[in-house]
């Protein structure tokens, strides 16, 4: 009798632990059911949705159009919102890792431009018009606009001029102080824009993603920079005032405040606005 007893309590604890199956449960996992954009419209804010299951388990969202991805508050593990400035333009890839980097959603969007933006820069010595490449260069397009839209570069010159070389500016006033800048950005060479003749491109120091405001205009071919101690970032063209830019690299210069190649006289930047 109380062996009969020893039995039955052993098979009523199996039962209660589940130690009837060895069969683990599925572990969760994250699904994308679909993604959404409320609008995609060239250097706007947009709202990107995410939808699908346990997303509360972590998904990181990678959108080459966007700028400063955020998410937003209010997610569930059904649904998840972040917001970004679309800073690219064309056909970009869109990609979502779960927790463990594992891809579980890979898409492309097209952001539309229906013209390239293009910047009016006003000199004392003329007026240069600039068109800018966001599909080649997003970042650095973007920053350049950022600087021209705020007036940055009012009453900035070229502070350093080279013949057979190119012409810097963006940095600095008249009497050479240096302006303060937003912070550095991502250095965008090997874009296949080049260095060619006409060309604009983001000046640096010797660190790569140093870039802020200063900027220059290749007066002739200089191929070497795409490459050269890990490229210059080329983000334009000149399409108007490639006589006003020859005009510049010939004024006499000197040094001046321990900086070579200054000009004796300011060439300087009145305005910089975009027009298109």
């Amino acid at each position: 009798m109380k062996l009969a007893l020893i039995l039955i309590s052993t098979i009523s604890l199996l039962t209660a632990c589940g130690g009837g199956s060895d069969t683990p449960a599925p572990a969760a996992k994250v699904s994308i059911s679909e993604v959404t954009t409320d609008q995609l419209v060239y250097r706007k804010l947009s709202t990107i949705t995410v939808k699908g299951q346990n997303l509360n388990l972590g998904i990181n969202l990678s959108h080459q159009g966007c700028l400063k991805i955020t998410e937003l508050t209010g997610s569930t593990a059904t649904q998840k919102t972040f917001s970004c400035k679309m800073i690219a333009a064309g056909t970009v890839p869109v990609v979502i890792t779960d927790g463990a980097a594992n891809s579980v959603y890979a898409s492309t969007v097209t952001i539309p431009l229906a013209k390239q933006p293009q910047v009016t820069m006003v000199t004392n010595l003329g007026t240069v018009v600039l068109e800018l490449n966001p599909a080649k260069a997003p970042i650095t397009v973007d920053n350049f606009l950022n600087y021209a839209e705020s007036g940055f570069y009012v009453n900035k010159i070229f502070h350093r001029v080279i013949s057979n070389f190119m012409i810097q500016g963006g940095g600095f006033t008249a009497n050479l102080v240096e302006a303060p800048t937003q912070a550095p950005i991502k250095l965008e060479a090997g874009n296949g824009l080049s260095n060619l003749r006409g060309s604009i491109a983001m000046a640096r120091t010797n660190v790569l993603d140093s870039a802020t405001s200063q900027f220059f205009i290749n007066v002739v071919d200089n191929i070497a920079l795409d490459t050269e101690s890990g490229g210059y970032a080329v983000f334009g063209k000149v399409v108007s005032g490639i006589d006003i830019v020859d005009k510049i690299k010939v004024v006499p210069t000197s040094i001046q405040a321990s900086m070579k190649d200054v000009p004796v006289t300011s060439v300087v930047i009145n305005s910089m606005l975009q027009t298109q």
